[in-house]
């Protein structure tokens, strides 16, 4: 099981969301991927947190999810994708351009 990521509580949301990508990015554990993933799922639920979210371009790491080989995370990261392009028309026509590549 992945460890939360080492952030102090006091810094904020932002920087917590981009300890969370920054976990995902650099550990090779699926378990620790597939956590992490979940957590920012949570994040990407509450609209007021998606400008965070597309300041650290979290769409574009779910989109670069699709391409691996873990299902689980696949299967996530195609829900979190749509959930989150309901929110911009541009992200919408990103997920349609990359999902059309990747499939």
């Amino acid at each position: 099981m992945a460890q939360k990521p080492k952030v102090e509580p006091h810094v904020g949301r932002l920087a917590y969301l981009q300890a969370l990508v920054t976990e995902f990015q650099e550990t090779e554990s699926q378990d620790a991927k597939e956590q992490v993933l979940a957590n920012l799922a949570n994040f990407a639920y509450d609209p007021s947190n998606y400008e965070y979210l597309r300041q650290l371009q979290v769409l574009d790491l779910f989109l670069d999810t699709l391409s691996e080989e873990n299902e689980s995370l696949v299967e996530f990261a195609i829900g979190l994708s749509f959930f989150m392009a309901e929110y911009t028309r541009t992200a919408s026509s990103l997920f349609i351009h990359q999902l059309m590549n990747t499939v």
